[in-house]
C-alpha cells in the first residue's frame, strides 16, 4: 500500500529483525535436515525387510557351488538423501568341508558392512588372498588366485552394481579399436580357450586378471580391459 510522505527524509535505518530470523529460521531447517539423514552404523537396527541378490560361485575346487548373499538396506527412503548399502552376507554350499571359515568370515563382512564407512577396501583385502595349491581359471578367462578372492570378485560386483564402487569404463575409440582386433582374430581362424572368446596363445594381464593379452600392431595389448604395454 502506498504512502505519502510530507515532510523531507532526513535519515533512515533497516529494520533487519525480520531479515535475521528469517536467516535463523532457514539455518535451523537446514541444520535439522542434516541431523535427521540416518547414516550406516552399527547400533542401526535390522528391518524386517532387507533387498537381496544372490551371486553363484563355481569353481573347479569342488563339484559343489557356492551361493553368496548380500542384503542390502535402504537408508533414508523416499528422500534426497536414500543410499543402498550392504548389510549382511551369507554364504551357502553343500560341500560343508569349509563351513567353519565361511561362518567366521561371513560374520566379520557382516560386522564390517553395518560399521559403516568405506567397505570398498573389502575387495582388495580378498582379493589379495592366495591359495598354496594354487587358483584357478573361471569361465571368461580370468584368473582367480583362490576362493577367497573369487568371493571378493562377487563382493566387488555387488558394490558396482549399487553404486558404491564406480566402473571404469574405456573410452569409444579404445572399445572400437579392440572390437575391430577381435573381429580379425576371429577372422583369422585363430582357436580359442575353453569357455573363453580370447585365443589360446593370449597371455596372462596383470591389470584385469585375464588371459587376453595378443600381439597387435607390434604391441602387447589385453582385448578385456585394452591394458597396452605401448600406452
Amino acid at each position: 500500500m502506498a504512502a505519502k510522505i510530507d515532510k523531507k527524509i532526513v535519515g533512515y535505518e533497516v529494520e533487519a529483525a525480520e531479515t535475521e530470523a528469517l536467516e535463523t529460521k532457514e539455518s535451523e531447517q537446514k541444520k535439522r535436515k542434516t541431523a535427521d539423514v540416518i547414516q550406516m552404523h552399527e547400533r542401526l537396527e535390522r528391518p524386517s525387510t532387507l533387498y537381496g541378490s544372490t551371486y553363484k560361485v563355481k569353481t573347479p575346487l569342488s563339484e559343489h557351488a557356492l551361493y553368496v548373499t548380500i542384503n542390502d538396506i535402504i537408508l533414508n527412503q523416499g528422500t534426497e538423501h536414500e543410499q543402498r548399502r550392504p548389510f549382511e552376507i551369507f554364504i551357502n554350499s553343500k560341500n560343508m568341508d569349509h563351513f567353519q571359515w565361511i561362518v567366521a568370515l561371513t560374520r566379520i563382512i557382516s560386522a564390517v558392512f553395518r560399521k559403516g564407512g568405506d567397505v570398498t577396501f573389502l575387495v582388495e583385502e580378498l582379493r589379495s588372498v592366495f591359495d598354496p595349491r594354487g587358483g584357478y581359471f573361471k569361465k571368461g578367462g580370468k584368473f582367480m588366485p583362490s576362493l577367497v578372492a573369487e568371493i571378493g570378485d562377487s563382493i566387488e560386483y555387488h558394490l558396482r552394481t549399487i553404486g558404491l564402487m564406480k566402473t571404469q569404463e574405456m573410452d569409444e575409440h579404445r572399445k572400437a579399436m579392440l572390437a575391430e582386433k577381435r573381429a580379425q582374430i576371429e577372422a583369422e581362424g585363430t582357436p580359442s580357450q575353453p569357455d573363453s572368446d580370447f585365443p589360446e596363445s593370449a597371455e596372462f594381464c596383470t591389470q584385469c586378471h585375464t588371459r587376453a593379452v595378443v600381439l597387435m600392431d607390434g604391441c602387447m595389448t589385453c582385448l578385456s580391459c585394452g591394458d597396452s604395454k605401448c600406452g
